[in-house]
């Protein structure tokens, strides 16, 4: 099988499969995206998405972590 008929000239997804929604920046934590630019990576020309990548990583202090969940309850157990 030829794997060159599947390799695309196109900017790939920053996805890293950590896939929360940060509840207060309302991009998500992995890839920093928005949920809107998620959903229309698909369909974005890849201007649009050099554009979206060109503004990651200047999101990166707007999605700071969160103090619930399993990492906060082990630290109050005595």
């Amino acid at each position: 099988m030829n794997d060159d008929i599947w390799k695309r000239d196109e900017v790939e997804s920053p996805c890293i499969k950590i896939c929360v929604i940060h509840p207060e920046a309302r991009l998500c934590t992995g890839c920093l995206r928005s949920i809107d630019e998620i959903t229309a990576w698909s369909r974005m020309s890849n201007d649009a998405r050099r554009a979206v990548m060109a503004e990651l990583p200047a999101r990166e202090g707007l999605v700071k972590q969160r103090r619930g969940g399993r990492a906060a309850r082990l630290k109050r157990q005595p």
